[in-house]
This record gives structure tokens, sequence and C-alpha cells, in this order.
């Protein structure tokens, strides 16, 4: 019998006891993919494909692997693990046979003999590693989707970073003074400050750029220190998929044993009982092993709708940061440093226009200084006021007639002197339902609101009911005139 045979064999009985010893589910998951790939000197090597995978093999399972070898076979005197394709991968197998031991994988390949933990890699940064043929190797697969029978996919539990998302690009005002000093504290320290970190704000005002800032300089900081960033949807889709391979306890496994967990927008969880009971003690493991927890939401923890109480108040636990709407000064001041980053000249008077005109969001501001760039630069004309104007017009019209639901029930309760709680109860008299359908049309004219949040807004009524709100009141605007003044009356003085 061949060498490699007697390994076989004698890693097929040590397999068999791990997986009595460990169970089914987390056999599947961290054993069952490792491959002997030789035994030299007293060392027997095994592969794995991952690294995320070999750093918690050694955690977990490395004395018992050579416990089992050592009572398998007396002359195993240590085990080394290596990331690589299992035996046979034309594209790496001959380049291994010819390396030093270790060096498939870098000066961090060593034995699992000591037991020690090697980093793992820094989840965010979506760098590729080099291998040895020269090609990019894939990022880490996450340990939930090993020997799962999905094949070779290979996907990050980490989101990808933007580079330009640092603290050096944030531009700080009065607005999110707060909120950034907490994310520089949080990244700064060495030991957990405020547990959790909960940014809140509206859409586009930098709590994503202030996430991935934390990110990034904990990576530069302390590349050893184990960080998983994802957006709450991205959360659930792993949980969902983690029950549907029956490989729960994996998924449990790898996002508690992480130094520091980042969720981004975590009000897409209200509702989903399940992915947030999972959330929920997620988020007591890590606290109780003092591992940081970072979340950022568009509401306070105790404005969550859709969220379990007991979840909302161990959300606002630690340090909670609002991120308030832009002033003019910060905006001004974000165009400018925007500008200084294009590296492109931009008359003052243009930057403070865009200042004074959009006031939504900083997502929106940088799309339109992105527009006028792209403008001048393609058709080559100069930056003008005039025709930056002329570029921007549907934005800036969009702007100046932009209202809220709330702006706009309030106004057409008034007009029709039905009280303002009538917009979202179940009264269904013509004197209170036509005015109803009257703000929701409007609301769909003049806000860029979806017919589910409009419906929302008025009393969590269905989308088909906003659908017929605004029929009913075309109708009635071809047909009424009277009503149709009344209507445009309200739109103008919304408008204005």
């Amino acid at each position: 019998m061949s060498v490699q045979a007697s390994l076989d064999q004698q890693w097929a009985r040590i397999s068999g006891r791990l997986k009595d010893e460990v169970g089914e589910t987390a056999y599947r998951s961290w054993l069952k993919p490792l491959t002997v790939e030789d035994f030299i000197g007293g060392q027997v090597r095994i592969v794995v494909p991952t690294r995320f995978m070999r750093d918690w093999i050694r955690t977990h399972y490395a004395d018992r692997i050579r416990a089992l070898w050592t009572g398998e076979n007396p002359g195993v005197q240590s085990v080394e693990i290596v990331v690589a394709p299992p035996r046979g991968d034309a594209s790496l197998g001959g380049a291994l046979s010819t390396l030093p031991r270790g060096a498939a994988n870098g000066a961090d390949a060593g034995p699992l003999a000591d037991g020690a933990a090697a980093p793992l890699p820094a989840y965010d940064s979506g760098e590729a590693v080099a291998s040895l043929n020269g090609a990019a190797e894939a990022p880490a697969l996450p340990a939930f989707i090993a020997g799962n029978g999905m094949g070779e996919e290979r996907d990050d539990v980490s989101a990808l970073l933007d580079p330009r998302f640092t603290f050096e690009n944030f531009v700080v005002g009065k607005p999110n003074e707060l909120a950034f000093a907490a994310a520089r504290r949080v990244a700064d320290a060495s030991a957990v400050t405020f547990n959790p970190l909960f940014l809140y704000g509206g859409v586009g005002l930098g709590k994503t750029h202030l996430m991935h800032a934390i990110a990034w300089h904990i990576r530069k900081k302390d590349p050893a220190r184990r960080v998983i960033y994802l957006s709450a949807e991205k959360f659930m889709y792993q949980f969902i998929r983690a029950l549907r391979y029956k490989d729960t306890m994996a998924f449990k496994e790898q996002f508690r044993s992480v130094d520091v967990l980042m969720i981004d927008d975590v009000q897409f969880i209200s509702g989903k009982d399940s992915t947030q009971e999972e959330f929920f003690h997620t988020f007591n493991a890590l606290v109780d092993q003092n591992r940081q927890v970072i979340i950022s939401a568009d509401k306070s923890p105790s404005d969550l709708e859709g969220m379990e109480e007991r979840l909302r108040s161990r959300l606002g636990w630690g340090l909670v940061a609002d991120i308030h709407p832009t002033t003019y000064e910060l905006r001004l001041g974000i165009l400018q440093s925007k500008a200084e980053q294009m590296r492109v000249q931009i008359p003052s008077k243009v930057l403070e226009f865009l200042a004074h005109k959009i006031t939504s969001n900083v997502r929106e501001l940088e799309g339109a200084l992105n527009r006028i760039v792209a403008h001048a630069e393609l058709v080559g004309r100069a930056i003008t006021l005039e025709s930056s104007q002329e570029v921007l017009h549907d934005l800036l019209r969009a702007s100046n007639r932009r209202v809220t639901i709330e702006e706009i029930q309030k106004k057409v309760a008034e007009h029709y002197n039905i009280r303002l709680a009538d917009m979202s109860s179940a009264r269904r008299a013509r004197a209170v339902a036509r005015p109803r359908q009257v703000a929701m049309y409007l609301s769909k004219q003049l806000t860029a609101r979806s017919l589910p949040e409009i419906g929302r807004k008025f009393g969590d009524r269905d989308h088909t009911t906003v659908m017929h709100a605004v029929r009913k009141v075309e109708e009635l605007c071809a047909t009424d005139p009277t009503f149709f003044e009344d209507v445009e009356l309200l739109r103008r003085m919304l408008e204005g």
C-alpha cells in the first residue's frame, strides 16, 4: 500500500471519530473539506479551502486533531495546515510540492501543534491575495457555506468597503460632530468604550461613510482584529441561507467569533421575527464577550417600528449618536472638499448656489456636483452658474417643490376642516375619506415616496388603497371643476 493511501485510510478513521464527537452539522461545515496532502519528517500537512477555515480549525480543533493523529500513528509529531485547493488541482498541486513547507500560504502558515490561533484576514478590505500561479485568491469562504453542497461558490460574508469613505474625507460640522467623535473614539480605542455604538440619521447624511471609516481605521491600526461589516439585509440573507442548508450552528459561530461586528441599516430587519431573534442572540453574545458592536439606522432605537422591545432596549444600551440634516455651512464645506478631491476648479458662486438649493442629503449634493463636472468635461464648456442651472434643471425643480407627507396631511386637514388624526384613522365617512384621498394623491405627486411608503403614513394602508385614491382624485379632477380648483390650490400652497 502506498504512503498516500495509508494516510487517507488513517484520516478516514480520524474523520469518523471527529464526526461522532462534534456532530454532523459542525463536521460538514468545518472538517469534511479537509484533505491530507502529505506526511514528511513526522509532520502531516492538511489542506483547507480558505484562510478563515484554517484559523477556525486551529482555534477550535487543533488539539483534538493532533491527539487523534498521534493515537492513530505514533510517528506523527505535528500537524501543519495550509490554504490551497485539494490535492489534484493542476493550478497549484505542482507548485506546492516545490515550495518549502508553509510557503503555500505565506509566513503565517504554521503547524497546528502550537494551538495558537492565527489572525483572521481583514474581512473589510476587499483586496485579493496573490496566489502561487499569479492569479488572485478568492475571498475567504464563510464557514457556514463550506461543505453544504453549494459547490465551489465563494462569497465573503463582509461587504466591500469604499476607499473614499475614510475619516480624512469626512467633513465635520455641527450636525454630525457627535457621531464623528464617537466613531473616531471607537475606531481608536483598544478596549471597548461604547457598546453598541448606534449611529442614526436620514438618508445620505453620512452614516455609511462613518461605518466604512471605522472599518478602514481598525484594519490599518490593528490588522489582526477580525471585522465583519455588512448590511442588515445581507445579514438576513445569510441567516436564511444557513437555515436553508441546515447549517445555523456554523452561522452562529462565525458571527459570534469576530472582534467587531458592524451592521448597516438595521431598520431593514423590522418585522422579520426570526432574523431579529438571531440578531438579538448574536448581539448579546458579542457584548458578553466584550466585543465591539456598531449599528446604523435611519431612526433612533426607540423609534424603530416593527422591532421587538427587548432588541430596541439593547440597541440603546451604549452610545446613541444622531446625524442631523446638513446646514448651509456644512453643505458648502462638503462641496469644497469634494471639488478639491476631484481637482477641479469650480466658481465659488456655483458651490454656494448648490449649497443653498440642494438641501435634502449629501448624496444628492455630491451627485449634482458630479453631473456639473462631467457635463463640462464631455461638452467642453466652462462651469458657470448658468450652465449649472441648465444641467440640473430637473433636480432643482424637484428640490424647489420637495415637501413631506406630514406637511401634506396637515395642510389638507386644515383645508377640509378635519382632524389630522383622521388621515390615519379607519373612518370611511366621505367627509373624511375624500380629503384622505386628496392627501394620498398629493403625496404621490409631490414626494418621491413609493406607494407602500405612502400607505404606511396613512394608517398602514395597503399600496392598492393609495392607487385607488390617486385614480379617484384624477377622475374627479377631470369631471368636477370645483374639486379640481381645490386640489390645485392645495398643490400651489404646498409647492410655495
